[in-house]
This record gives structure tokens, C-alpha cells and sequence, in this order.
């Protein structure tokens, strides 16, 4: 069987396997699909006809060891850089070099930490925004832009 696979189809089983030659590519693929329906067992897996062997198991039957912890390990909390006021979150863009190869970047929100004056609440509210938002509490009111943002001032 020096054949190579390109040339043909393999036909039968692992005792009398023969290559043919095929004249034309629908004949291969005509053969290839009445292969691969073949193939597939009633109980959904599919075997190799050349060995017979199971390509894939059903995943209900593999027996997983018990272990003591069933809670996932603890993720690290990290602030997500996105604008609660406004939305604003980190663009995708290329670095271009000199030789104009473009890698990907990301440019992220000019975000701020301030403390603003809440008239409403007769005290202070540290937020962290962006610096279109501070232009924009300033313009506004930090109770209106709040407001349209759906953001609760009493709970910070």
C-alpha cells in the first residue's frame, strides 16, 4: 500500500483493505459520504471501519473522582475599566510601526478617582470616571447625569 491518500479511497475492512483509484472527485466525495454514514453507530459513536475502534465515548460514563472543595478557586477581583457614568469602555486599535506592521493594542478610558460634592446627600462621593464624565457632571449635575445612568448615589 505505497499509494498516497490523496490518489484514492481506502475501501473494506483491516483483512482485505484495498485502495481504488478513483476517476473523478464526485465519485471520491460520493463514496466518502456514503463512508461516513456508515460510520456512525445507533448509539451516536463513531467507529473507524478499517479497526473498529470507538473514536469518542459518551462523557455520562467517565466517573469523576469526588473532592473535597465544590466551590471553584476564588477569582481576583478587579475593577473593570469602563465609564459607569457614560459607558465608555477600552478601544481595540493597531500599533503601527515604522515598517507599517499593525499589532493589536487596546486604549483604554482616561479614568479618574474624585471626590464630588453630592448637594442632595449633604456629603462627599468617591467615584471613579472618566474625563468626558467629570466634563459632564459639571455641566449637568452629578444627580441628573446619575439619574439617566441608573446609578444609585446612596449606596457609595
Amino acid at each position: 500500500m505505497a499509494a498516497s491518500a490523496t490518489a484514492g479511497v481506502f475501501l473494506g475492512s483491516i483483512c482485505n483493505a484495498c485502495f481504488r483509484k478513483t476517476d473523478s472527485y464526485s465519485k471520491k466525495s460520493s463514496i466518502i459520504s456514503s463512508w461516513r454514514t456508515n460510520a456512525v453507530s445507533e448509539l451516536g459513536f463513531v467507529k473507524s471501519q478499517l479497526s473498529g475502534v470507538k473514536l469518542s465515548y459518551n462523557h455520562a460514563d467517565v466517573i469523576r473522582p469526588l473532592s473535597a472543595h465544590s466551590t471553584p478557586p476564588l477569582q481576583p477581583i478587579v475593577a473593570r475599566r469602563i465609564c459607569p457614568f457614560t459607558g465608555k469602555k477600552a478601544n481595540r486599535a493597531n500599533k503601527v510601526s515604522f515598517s507599517a506592521h499593525k499589532t493589536k493594542k487596546l486604549q483604554f478610558v482616561n479614568l479618574q478617582y474624585k471626590r464630588i460634592w453630592w448637594e442632595a446627600g449633604k456629603r462627599y462621593v468617591k467615584l471613579r470616571l472618566s474625563t468626558k464624565a467629570l466634563k459632564t457632571l459639571e455641566k449637568n449635575g452629578l444627580d441628573a447625569v446619575a439619574k439617566k445612568a441608573g446609578i444609585d448615589l446612596r449606596k457609595k
